[in-house]
């Protein structure tokens, strides 16, 4: 199987930044993607394509779509894809805003900046509420199998399928819940990070636990506490064979399974969504011939 981008399996950085693109200029894809490729490292910088810009090249990925806008028992998650998704990992700030630069100029004028968001560890791997993130997470070649796409053919092997959502938190909803009330919202003490088995149906751990599906519904997930200025939340990000898993999960989330919406939206909720395909890499670089370069 060919190689993944190695990002994807690394842990997770100290800092990282997002940025999306829309296609501004279809006359200078082909060169803007053909520079994209040269200056990346995958190790780094992982990049994920949009349904919308393998549409425009006229390319079909198997298993490529747009991230659905959903709606159950008074939840909305919406839909906001985009052409082009980076990930970019660092330990400094600085490297981060230079190399943030130097992709916004490779992809113009074919690509324009829509969104950028900077991320960063908090303690050991916590989100902002103070709850350890990822615990359920695959180790090894587990998660190897359940991220990595396999059996496709050339051009495709080694890739994988990323879910992205920005959480929006509200702390002032959540201070004012007991620690008993917070727990219950997740299935966890926040003490000991340790599960419990009389939380409510509602906790977070219950409406996601990966083995209760029909098949299992594993992934990989590489979230990240965000920032700016007083608002903040949590950057999800989840790689996937497919986006198999992370569909099941969410819509059992908003309680369309079974009416138990879960815990979680008592004090956040997506403000964005979008599916992106992450394209495997040849000789340490992306390796892009799915998309026709």
């Amino acid at each position: 199987m060919q190689p993944t981008q190695a990002g994807i399996l690394a842990e997770g950085p100290k800092l990282a930044r997002y940025l999306t693109f829309s296609i501004d200029s279809s006359d200078d894809i082909l060169d803007a993607l053909n520079a994209l490729k040269d200056i990346c490292n995958p190790d780094e910088t992982i990049i994920g394509f949009g349904k919308s810009l393998a549409d425009k090249l006229g390319k079909k990925i198997p298993g490529l779509q747009t991230f659905p806008a959903m709606s159950s028992c008074g939840i909305d998650v919406p839909s906001t894809p985009s052409a082009l998704w980076c990930w970019l990992r660092s330990d400094d700030d600085g490297e981060l805003f230079h190399r943030s630069r130097l992709i916004e100029n490779i992809l113009a004028p074919a690509f324009t900046l829509t969104d950028v968001t900077d991320s960063f560890k908090y303690a050991e791997n916590r989100d902002l509420s103070g709850y350890v993130d990822g615990t359920e997470n695959p180790d090894g070649e587990d998660a190897i199998e359940a991220a990595i796409a396999s059996n496709l053919g050339s051009g495709l092997d080694g890739s994988s399928f990323v879910a992205v959502q920005q959480w929006l938190h509200d702390f002032d909803m959540f201070d004012a819940m007991s620690t008993k009330e917070q727990d219950d919202t997740i299935g966890r003490h926040i003490a000991d990070n340790e599960e419990f088995d009389e939380a409510p149906a509602s906790a977070h751990v219950k409406r996601t636990a990966q083995e209760s599906f029909t098949p299992e519904a594993f992934m990989l997930r590489r979230s990240m506490p965000w920032s700016d200025g007083m608002n903040a939340g949590l950057m999800f990000v989840a790689f996937g064979k497919s986006f198999d898993a992370f569909d099941v999960m969410l819509k059992r989330m908003i309680g369309e399974e079974d009416g138990i919406v879960d815990g979680l939206f008592e004090f956040t909720h997506p403000v964005t969504g979008a599916y992106y395909w992450c394209p495997p890499t040849t000789n340490g670089k992306l390796d892009l011939s799915a998309l026709g370069l």
